[in-house]
């Protein structure tokens, strides 16, 4: 029979690519802090017996053939069936004693999200050089563009409504799903929050998956999409503007020359502003056709999210 905590059903999610040397013990930390816990282990075509690792340790282990976090994530979040869900990584590099304050803290407030923000216990080593400018960099671009709130956008350790999973679309293949998330949460305005928890470097024998230059652009180039998905009035009425300005400054040494010649000396000029014009034009009513799709798809979503009940709810029956 399955163990309820507080009323709730929890599951932990554990996506695993080559985490032999650590599931194991990543299983029992999780297992001794959420004892009511169910722990699944997506393995992610890992090919130094995780998976094996992770079955012989208890958890229930699912295979993810399409390689990337964001696949492994998307396929979390369809199979497994529970109210709050905890997601860390399988590299041991977060403190699982911690998950009982994240869920605490999730079904105290009816949150939909709470963010382990990770705190190093050492010199800094456990952050590979590079990683907490990119972060900062890349966390306060999301913040700019959709609204603040996250300070460490790219944890990876997470509490997480039944809501909010269900109605989080997960398009990302990779490392872009944090960001995603964070996204998701803000678009939706739904209720989160940040809780500090200790981040501790990988065990000898484990290699990180994340290229620092590589993923931090692909991280990048998410944003910029999400930006034109989510926000394609700003976007398209931004690019129309700057059409239509230069169009006129093109056009206005033109209008000077007939106005006191009668005549169109630079014809090519002419023509260029008076495309520029329409294609300004375009670019507005594309704005406000996009936005209108938008804004629909978001009403769409809401109503998803509403149709299922608020987290820690079962705490008043």
């Amino acid at each position: 029979m399955t163990k309820l905590y507080r009323g709730n059903h929890v599951a932990v999610i554990l996506p695993c690519f080559n985490e032999v040397a650590v599931i194991a013990s990543v299983i029992a930390a999780f297992r001794a802090a959420l004892p009511e816990a169910s722990i699944f282990v997506f393995d992610n075509a890992s090919t130094d017996g995780t998976a094996a690792a992770a079955a012989a340790a208890g958890a229930v282990v699912r295979q993810v053939p399409q390689r990337g976090k964001g696949n492994v994530v998307r396929r979390q979040f369809a199979d497994v069936d529970a109210d709050v869900y905890v997601m860390a990584d399988g590299d041991g590099t977060y403190d699982a004693g911690q998950s009982r304050a994240l869920v605490d803290m999730l079904l105290d407030n009816g949150l939909d999200m709470v963010v382990g923000v990770r705190r190093t216990q050492g010199d800094g080593g456990e952050f590979r050089p590079g990683h907490i400018l990119g972060n900062k960099v890349l966390t306060g671009t999301v913040a700019n563009i959709f609204g603040r709130g996250f300070s460490d956008m790219l944890s990876g350790y997470r509490a997480l409504s039944r809501r909010f999973v269900k109605s989080f679309p997960a398009l990302s293949k990779g490392f872009e799903i944090e960001t995603e998330l964070t996204i998701h949460a803000l678009e939706l305005r739904a209720p989160f929050d940040e809780i500090p928890t200790a981040y501790s470097a990988r065990i000898e024998g484990s290699s990180s998956k994340l290229s620092t230059i590589r993923d931090g652009w692909l991280i990048l180039v998410a944003i910029v999409r999400l930006f034109a998905r989510e926000r394609p009035r700003q976007l398209y009425m931004t690019l129309g503007t700057i059409v239509v300005l230069v169009s006129v400054l093109l056009a206005v040494p033109v209008i000077f020359d007939y106005l006191e010649t009668g005549l169109v000396p630079r014809f090519p000029t002419a023509i260029l502003a008076g495309l520029g014009i329409i294609a300004g034009l375009i670019l507005g009513a594309t704005a406000v056709i996009l936005d209108s799709v938008v804004t629909g798809r978001r009403e769409v979503k809401r109503l998803r999210y509403l149709e299922i009940p608020a987290p820690g709810a079962q705490d008043e029956k």
